[in-house]
């Protein structure tokens, strides 16, 4: 049998119709059954090296090997190092004999490289087990496809659907929401740098007391940091202490109201903060501007994240960074009001203590001095709660020598200066403990991407040390890259414009790590070129359906038109942007990613395949079968569907029955006899029964 040609012979029945052309490819630029490949998860649709070699034998030249398991593997869902040194030479042996690329997909378990765990906390030993369970993967792409992509699950956080910027449209309005209500109910998460742990969630909906500081109206004079005298301009923001001096953000002071005698105070709603953070990333440029050399300074400042920043532009805060350094200020402030508090009277009572002593020396001498009959009337009434009662006459009045009432009185005062200082130093502690995480609190976004980047990174590193070793050895057919793939629309990642992001920041993270191990600025973003690239899952891009605003004053089809012409343009965006190394070809119905095959939903994936032909791409084309391996007779049957629809054609040219001259394609052939609804009516030669097994009537048994 041979595919893509118009191979017939002079047994076939239809030898005698006439063929059409054999260059039919749906207009898409790939000839289906040779760029066309298919997916085998281990443990599940090959339980073993057996079970590779019979999906070779369905006639795909393209399998990507994947990996469901992660961490210790079972019998269901398999890891990389189940295969040992003889099966991984078996594999390689296998693609070489039938001429088949293997490409590789690491384990399902992994939901990108930042190491967020479920609870939104981000974790390094999370992040290390995920780039291990890269690395794994990438040493068995090299023992046994020797070169392509490792494809590895993006979904580095969760983040609110309608806040990010490519969810609207020019003119402001949503086109994609979790929810109704996600605009004014979103929730941003603020971690801690030093531990990744969640400090705080933002709410957009929840009001904020907040005071109200004091500032220099517009045309108003104040003194700046260097002891100048100038003028408010319309619409700058300067806030000024009570004497008319520029402060930081971080020491304001509330305005006082003389009738009320009382601090204002008002409630901030969420785009009060989106101001805030505005004037603090102004206030965070301008420090840097001042003191960018200058280490120590950093050391002392709440913007102390961008310490490490190459140019001022790399400097903006999130409002709900804002949202927490506002409450973090708030609670510094109200620790260092009572450490005041408490330490207020310190230096009164030390005075009243050395008073107390000398007193106390006095009056010890006098009554070591004094005669018996003259001591008596040197004690004193002690003072206490029961003076009213001894007044009454309702309890003896009680006596004491003066030195005894002094040193009472200095264990009272130690007390008190006891208590003042250890309360008065807590606060201040805490104050200062709030200050210094001031220093390190970053939003979820922030912190989640500094890591990806350079996990996704380390892993591009690994793939280029494996892809150099091949070489070496001259067993290279392509260079290993990993290939991070558009994960659902609910995490980071999934979004087209996210997965080019995630690319180039991995790319930049690879180039400083390569230029610290000496490489020069173009040899270094070459490698990172080349061996971090994205991935395209065409049902996941499809499942952003669900969450698209559709108009009501439109037919459900002219829907359905603008959410695909979204979808294809940003395609064209990935396609222009160079970064598409490896495809899924999926689809869907636009909610759960069910892995139907191609043309069984609505995705258009045609039409998609169609823009990275003509800009070049001639990366895998992986159909993952996975319904049909319940619902069909088998997951190669998702294979042929996807054969079908692009426009392969099988075995012959013509056929009995068609048109003359029509191309045969797989819908004439699939579940029946090659092309014909009913089985043969004859057999002969070695599959003829024997005549000893014929029936009385003649009727043969077939």
């Amino acid at each position: 049998m041979e595919f893509n040609t118009g191979y017939v012979m002079a047994m076939d029945r239809d030898y005698g119709e006439g063929h059409v052309s054999d260059s039919s490819t749906n207009d898409v630029g790939i000839t289906p059954i040779r760029d066309i490949g298919m997916s085998v998860p281990f443990g599940i649709a090959a339980q073993n090296v057996q079970g590779v070699a019979a999906k070779i034998r369905t006639g795909t030249r393209i399998i990507e090997l994947q990996f469901p398991g992660a961490g210790r593997s079972n019998r269901q869902s398999q890891t990389p190092e189940m295969y040992g040194k003889l099966q991984r030479q078996a594999l390689e042996e296998l693609s070489r004999a039938n001429k088949v690329d293997f490409t590789t997909h690491a384990s399902f378990g992994v939901f990108g490289l930042a190491g967020m765990d479920q609870q939104g906390n981000f974790s390094k030993l999370n992040k290390r087990f995920a780039i291990d369970e890269i690395r794994r993967a990438i040493d068995f792409a090299a023992d046994v496809a020797r070169g392509g992509n490792v494809t590895v699950h993006t979904g580095e956080f969760q983040r609110p659907i309608s806040e990010e910027p490519w969810a609207l449209d020019k003119a402001g309005k949503h086109l994609f929401k979790n929810y109704a209500e996600e605009p004014e109910r979103a929730i941003y998460r603020v971690v801690d740098e030093r531990s990744g742990q969640v400090i705080l969630q933002a709410r957009k909906n929840q009001k904020v007391a907040r005071a109200v500081w004091l500032t220099a109206k517009p045309g108003e004079t104040y003194t700046d940091d260097e002891g100048n005298q100038r003028t408010t301009r319309e619409g700058e923001v300067v806030y000024i202490n009570y004497d008319n001096q520029r402060v930081a953000m971080e020491n304001r002071v509330p305005e006082f109201d003389a009738k009320t005698q009382r601090f204002k105070v008002d409630y901030w709603e969420w785009s009060r903060f989106e101001k805030e953070a505005i004037e603090r990333t102004q206030e965070a440029r301008e420090f840097w501007r001042k003191h960018k050399n200058n280490p120590q300074a950093w050391e002392r400042s709440s913007y102390y994240q961008f310490r490490n920043v190459q140019s001022e532009k790399d400097i903006s805060i999130y409002p709900e960074e804002a949202y927490v350094q506002a409450s973090l200020e708030t609670n510094a402030a109200n620790a260092r009001g009572w450490a005041l508090y408490y330490g207020q009277n310190i230096e009164e009572l030390r005075a009243d203590l050395l008073r107390l002593r000398k007193a106390l020396e006095t009056y010890e001498h006098l009554e070591k001095t004094s005669p018996e009959e003259a001591k008596e009337f040197l004690q004193r009434e002690v003072p206490g709660v029961s003076q009213r009662y001894r007044a009454a006459g309702l309890l003896p009045t009680r006596l004491e020598y003066p030195s005894q009432m002094i040193k009472d009185a200095i264990d009272e005062i130690n007390k008190s200066i006891e208590y003042s200082r250890q309360t008065a130093l807590s606060q201040e502690q805490q104050a200062a403990d709030t200050f210094e995480q001031m220093r390190y609190i970053q939003s979820h976004r922030r912190y989640g991407l500094g890591e990806a980047y350079g996990a996704y990174a380390e892993a591009g590193m690994h793939a280029m040390i494996k892809s150099d070793e091949l070489q070496k050895r001259g067993k290279l057919k392509q260079p290993i890259f990993v290939a991070m793939e558009n994960i659902f629309p609910e995490n980071y990642g999934g979004h087209p414009d996210e997965l080019i992001d995630l690319v180039k920041g991995a790319r930049r993270a690879m180039v400083d790590q390569l230029k610290q191990r000496g490489y020069n600025e173009e040899k270094a973003r070459k490698e990172a070129e080349e061996h971090l690239k994205g991935h395209l899952d065409t049902g996941h891009l499809n499942m952003w359906r669900k969450y698209w605003i559709w108009n009501e004053k439109i037919s459900p089809e002219e829907n359905d038109r603008k959410f695909n012409e979204w979808a294809l343009g940003r395609v064209q965006k990935l396609a222009d942007e160079k970064i598409i190394g490896s495809v899924h070809l999926t689809d869907n119905l636009g909610y759960q990613d069910e892995h139907l095959s191609p043309g069984q939903g609505n995705t258009p994936t045609v039409e998609i395949i169609r823009i990275l032909k003509k800009s070049g791409y001639n990366g895998p084309l992986i159909v993952e079968p996975g319904a049909d391996a319940t619902t069909d007779n088998s997951d190669f049957h998702g294979v042929m569907k996807a054969w079908r629809l692009f426009g392969s054609s099988i075995y012959g040219m013509g056929g009995s029955g068609q048109q003359p001259g029509r191309q045969r394609q797989w819908s004439d052939v699939q579940y029946s006899y090659f092309g014909k609804s009913e089985p043969p009516y004859f057999v002969f030669g070695r599959y003829s029964p024997s005549e000893d097994w014929t029936l009385w009537s003649g009727v043969p048994m077939e």
